[in-house]
């Protein structure tokens, strides 16, 4: 057997992974906790209305420890005419028993909020994001909460930009904006969505300003895509900061290419 003709079952055989027991407590409890200092040194979290979600590389580390990785089975391009889409579905494979334990599906449109401007091939690598954590989130949200977070990847939280934001209660006057990432539950009162101070996320303008400077043809592709990747992270005083690093890069290599010529 050539390696073009091996399946993953055959690569993966002499991969050698942690040996976790997660019917013991005493076990469970020592990943949680590794799992928590891991997501919090790296700072893999995305604040939502005073809460912390997982971002995926926070599930990717909880699957690896249980030696389950994500295997992407196909990514789908469903656009029409007015709409870039894509679906994307991923598989966990469990590596000590060689054997599929999970699945995921996720979708990514440029009809987001904040994703007008997109790039096909950033539609495509998100809706395969959201494939993955939504499939650990099946097999794992377990361990995410005994670790003290949200059992939601937080990429997930962008299908909650275009839910409707709840108004404030009369007897009430509260004057805050809430950013496109966050919602106020019903239930909540004003006073408390007030108390709580929520990060306010970069807006939809700034991130519309941000993927048109990243379009100029000086940006070189890997600039885009880690900014792309990070753009749902920044908040409104990293967003205004990143506008005019691309504004400066982008009139410093016109300038540079002009002296040259």
């Amino acid at each position: 057997m050539n390696e073009a003709t091996k399946t993953t079952k055959d690569v993966t055989k002499k991969v050698k992974v942690e040996s976790y027991d997660i019917s013991r407590s005493d076990e469970t409890l020592d990943l949680a906790k590794d799992l928590a200092k891991f997501i919090k040194d790296n700072k893999l979290t995305t604040n939502v209305q005073g809460k912390e979600f997982v971002n995926v590389e926070g599930w990717q580390y909880a699957g690896s420890r249980l030696g389950i990785v994500p295997i992407v089975e196909h990514v789908i391009n469903v656009s029409s005419d007015q709409e870039l889409k894509y679906q994307a579905k991923v598989t966990l494979f469990d590596l000590r028993h060689q054997t599929t334990v999970g699945a995921g599906f996720a979708v990514c449109s440029n009809k987001e909020s904040g994703k007008k401007f997109y790039q096909e091939f950033a539609i495509m690598s998100m809706a395969q994001t959201r494939a993955i954590g939504k499939a650990y989130r099946n097999c794992l949200a377990w361990i995410i909460r005994a670790a003290g977070y949200e059992p939601t990847p937080a990429e997930e939280m962008d299908y909650n930009t275009n839910m409707p934001v709840a108004a404030p209660a009369p007897a009430v006057a509260v004057e805050q904006t809430v950013p496109a990432m966050q919602v106020v539950p019903a239930e909540v009162p004003a006073v408390a969505a007030e108390q709580a101070a929520p990060v306010q996320y970069a807006t939809a303008s700034q991130k519309e300003e941000i993927i048109r400077l990243l379009n100029h043809p000086v940006i070189t592709r890997p600039e885009k895509t880690k900014m792309l990747l990070n753009i749902n992270r920044l908040d409104e005083e990293r967003a205004i900061q990143a506008i005019a690093k691309l504004r400066k890069a982008i009139d410093d290599r016109e300038n540079g290419e002009k002296a040259a010529a």
